[in-house]
């Protein structure tokens, strides 16, 4: 099993609720098995989005999952951090409006949690 941290929701706006989650990692392999790992608790298998960045040996990796541009926002984030070898899952429930460009400032902010959660200044 990896050492998946899963910081929960973290923050809400106009209803849509925001969680963070991490790991270290250093394969592909292991992205997929901290995925099926936090998709393994139901609520966050029913989430709207999993959004995730990785920084991996043999580069970076990175996934909406629906929600445009957000992996770019989380890979940026860690790379500016330093952070090799981990991969950071942005969740979102979507709560019925949309929230335009405050989308991003959202999974900035819950990668920053994680990042501070984790002793890295970000």
């Amino acid at each position: 099993m990896t050492d998946l941290v899963r910081l929960g929701v973290i923050l809400t706006d106009r209803g849509s609720k925001y969680a963070v989650s991490g790991a270290p990692v250093a394969s592909r392999a292991d992205v997929d098995a901290v995925l099926d790992q936090l998709k393994s608790d139901k609520s966050y298998a029913k989430a709207t989005h999993n959004t995730w960045a990785a920084s991996l040996p043999t580069g970076a990796l990175k996934a909406d999952d629906g929600e445009s541009g957000a992996g770019m926002v989380i890979l940026r984030m860690i790379e500016r951090a330093g952070l090799d070898k981990h991969v950071i899952i942005v969740t979102r429930w979507y709560g019925g409006k949309k929230l335009g460009g405050d989308r991003f400032r959202r999974v900035q902010d819950a990668t920053r949690a994680y990042l501070d959660h984790i002793g890295i200044q970000s």
